[in-house]
């Protein structure tokens, strides 16, 4: 018998407290639906409860904002994902916990998120390195998980490569699509990617 998934709170961005985390939330929601060049400094600190003077507390400027929006979305993955995950031996159970965590990242910060697949190329190159290293280490962990169920006869007869980016790609599209109050529960949203994933990769 599965045992019940349950929503958790955001894990707010490490060292950064939870007015900052609040920040990052909304300006993230925002840029999600005007665009990163769109959204002003007077947009976020509205949104955010703050002056705009007061935002300046938190942040050096909007692409220093960009930078720890993206980096308070890859907490999420490391503290909210990858860490409990790794805690587990059994790679059938691990990579089901990567899909229902992963999910229910993004079904809780879908504004950050967006933020990370879609601004990229806004960060200046050492931020835009730093990012791009840490999603590294993350698709890694995926892969290793996959390899270990194909040395154990589990997997389809699919290359690792392309079923960790498979797998990534159904999960962060939930980002394009999913809304707060749409018809869908968020419990059954999670329920049936887990089973979607584990069905599409394994025996």
């Amino acid at each position: 018998m599965q045992r019940p998934i349950k929503l958790r709170e955001p894990i707010p961005a490490s060292g950064k407290g939870k007015r900052a985390s609040n920040v990052y939330r909304e300006a993230a929601e925002i840029m999600c639906h005007k665009g990163y060049e769109a959204t002003s400094m007077n947009d976020i600190a509205e949104a955010a409860g703050l002056t705009k003077a007061g935002i300046y507390h938190y942040i050096r400027g909007k692409e220093d904002l960009l930078f720890e929006i993206m980096m308070y979305a890859m907490d999420n993955v490391d503290n909210g994902i990858i860490a409990p995950a790794r805690e587990i031996p059994d790679a059938e159970q691990r990579l089901r916990t990567i899909i229902e965590r992963h999910t229910m990242n993004l079904i809780e910060g879908v504004g950050a998120v967006t933020v990370v697949l879609e601004e990229m190329a806004s960060l200046t190159p050492a931020h835009r390195k730093t990012i791009t290293a840490r999603k590294r280490t993350y698709f890694e962990f995926i892969r290793e998980t996959l390899n270990h169920l194909k040395s154990e006869g589990k997997l389809r007869d699919l290359d690792s490569n392309v079923a960790a980016f498979g797998l990534l790609g159904m999960m962060v599209w939930i980002s394009r699509w999913y809304r707060r109050d749409g018809r869908v529960p968020p419990e059954q949203v999670m329920r049936e990617y887990v089973e979607m994933g584990m069905n599409a990769v394994l025996k």
